[in-house]
């Protein structure tokens, strides 16, 4: 058996289902109230799905080049800011030099998330560390992805507290921030996982 791991949109997710079953053949599927939790194949193929379903959702990119923030409704940004901010790579240099650069480096990074989490609780929160329980305007889930370092650095500032329980999608695989990257994350944020395992071509 070969396994490999997809992102469907959920617009297109019964035409997904069709056709797997298309190419393996017909099999039970299995649902969680409206949503297709499992699907098997005659040839013994599998797919299993994993949803990421909370509304509001909050988007946090940083790498060293950049970072974007957006806050999501019904699949559209609702609050948006892209930027760039540059954190110094790392330096071959040896001895005193290499512990300064990487000083200056760590404090570039510092500065870079705080930064971000200005922004984070700006948009996200809208500039309220404490808000209540149930507060219609926080998201329910976030979607982050860059340096993980970096995120780490933002999200663990004590002004975001209020986002430190919220479920995480990880996307730590896109470059650096832009607009078109910010879009492609909260599409792959919005996205169903299927885990597919299928048997090798006759």
């Amino acid at each position: 058996m070969s396994t490999r791991d997809l992102e469907v949109a959920p617009a297109r997710l019964d035409r997904w289902v069709a056709g797997f079953h298309e190419r393996h053949g017909d099999g039970p599927v299995t649902r969680d109230g409206d949503h297709v939790v499992a699907a098997s194949g005659a040839d013994g193929s599998e797919a299993d799905f994993t949803y990421f379903l909370h509304d509001p959702l909050g988007v946090v990119l940083v790498r060293r080049g950049g970072y974007a923030v957006g806050l999501a409704r019904d699949g559209r940004f609702v609050a948006t800011k892209v930027g760039t901010r540059y954190v110094q790579s790392r330096t071959a240099a040896g001895g005193w030099s290499q512990q300064r650069f990487a000083r200056r480096r760590d404090n570039q990074a510092d500065a870079l998330a705080d930064a971000v989490a200005a922004h984070a609780l700006r948009i996200l929160l809208g500039d309220n560390e404490s808000p209540g329980p149930g507060a219609p305007d926080v998201p329910r889930g976030l979607v982050v992805g860059g340096d993980r370092n970096l995120v780490g650095r933002v999200l663990a500032d004590s002004r975001l507290r209020a986002l430190a329980d919220r479920p995480r999608r990880e996307l730590y695989d896109l470059p650096d921030p832009r607009r078109d990257v910010l879009d492609r994350a909260l599409e792959r944020g919005c996205a169903v996982r299927i885990h597919l395992t299928e048997p090798p071509p006759p």
